[in-house]
């Protein structure tokens, strides 16, 4: 059969709630009639100059007969609400396995380039930090003097702690070379050959020798912070595994709101970077979204521009998702609304790279931007997809 003219096509299922939003967007020829058929397993659309079939990934079932809610708005197509059976779990892109990691040698990479930051390492003790506030609950409840008042947990030699977005490491004597008493702060250059080579810089940014991306800071003269969304941690025995920068960035990102908010039952993110400015404020939806968006093929799903960067998208993919809602801070945007959730104990701060800030803004505003127009804002905010 020949193609129909081309469709957009946005599905967003929600597991927990078994349920769907389609909508069908307008045909670039908007004056042709078209004939919608909905199976379980597909979607058809017919018109006088073709059909187009869209299968649905073996995972997703729909449920034609529960079909309410139906509207169209124009401009943006036509809006219908089925139920949904959806049993998919994915695996997100590992981060760090610290039950596995734990009892071999890891190595650590720059994520974006792939240089070696350091090898073979083995780590003994994997350890999660407790929150940023846990000195002021001992206060709160110990009626003795605080035994851990200005002792900051570092980790030894073989440890890793893992905090809310970052690890901290030991670094050993041999890798690290002493500074000048009287030097300034130092910029370590990381690399597999040296390992550190100190730059004379104002600041304690640790960057990345060969692409010059900032992987973390020093915290003293024996720990490192790394910044989950700049390093992979892998067995020693594994190569390194390409993913795509953006694909990456929102895996971390989603897989952090989704622990902290489950954990600390937290919904409400303000992203800083490194510079203690506020970059974006981030409000978690739900994280049971499974999404698929296309344009219509006679033969396949060709893509899904609203999840970008993925190696392989066809008509059998689909991909679980965060579903958020966000406002820009930069260029003193939304300064109210900063103060307002600066001073709310309910917000939680995550801390990241500046330049990582940026990349997440401009991911979430692409992502924004492929929506249907009438998903795109809620209230005052914006609405964005973080794949997982």
């Amino acid at each position: 059969m020949e193609a129909a003219a081309e469709t957009r096509v946005f599905l967003e299922v929600r597991r927990r709630l078994q349920s769907a939003l389609l909508v069908l967007g307008e045909p670039k020829d908007a004056g042709l009639l078209m004939d919608i058929s909905i199976t379980p397993s597909s979607l058809q659309m017919k018109t006088p100059e073709g059909c187009t079939e869209i299968g649905f990934p073996a995972e997703v079932r729909l449920v034609p007969s529960s079909c309410r809610g139906l509207q169209y708005v124009p401009g943006d197509g036509l809006h219908l609400r089925l139920q949904a059976q959806a049993e998919f779990s994915t695996k997100p892109i590992s981060m760090f396995n610290p039950s596995s990691q734990a009892q071999g040698c890891c190595t650590f990479y720059c994520q974006s380039c792939g240089e070696v930051i350091i090898r073979d390492r083995k780590l003994l003790r994997v350890l999660p930090l407790p929150s940023e506030n846990w000195g002021a609950l001992i206060g709160e409840w110990c009626c003795h003097p605080d035994p851990f008042a200005n002792k900051p947990l570092h980790p030894q030699v073989n440890d890793c702690f893992i905090g809310d977005s970052f690890f901290l490491v030991n670094l050993r004597s041999d890798l690290w070379q002493p500074r000048p008493e009287l030097a300034p702060a130092k910029v370590p250059c990381l690399s597999s050959d040296t390992h550190f080579k100190l730059k004379p810089k104002a600041n304690t940014k640790v960057i990345c020798k060969r692409c010059k991306v900032m992987l973390g800071e020093t915290m003293s003269s024996e720990t490192i912070k790394f910044y989950m969304t700049e390093i992979m941690i892998q067995p020693s025995e594994r190569n390194f595994p390409v993913i795509p920068r953006s694909q990456f960035v929102q895996s971390v990102i989603a897989q952090c709101l989704v622990e902290l908010s489950s954990a600390r039952s937290t919904f409400r993110f303000s992203i800083q970077g490194h510079d203690g400015k506020a970059y974006i404020l981030l409000w978690l939806l739900n994280s049971d979204s499974l999404v698929i968006e296309s344009l219509g093929s006679s033969k396949s799903i060709t893509k899904f521009p609203l999840l970008e960067d993925i190696l392989k998208a066809d008509s059998s993919s689909a991909w679980n998702a965060v579903k958020v809602l966000y406002q820009p801070c930069i260029t003193s945007r939304n300064e109210k609304l900063v103060s307002s959730w600066d001073n709310d104990i309910s917000v939680h701060s995550l801390t990241l790279p500046s330049a990582t800030c940026l990349e997440l803004l401009l991911i979430l505003s692409r992502n924004n931007a492929t929506l249907p127009l009438t998903l795109r804002c809620m209230n005052s905010f914006q609405v964005a997809f973080l794949k997982m």
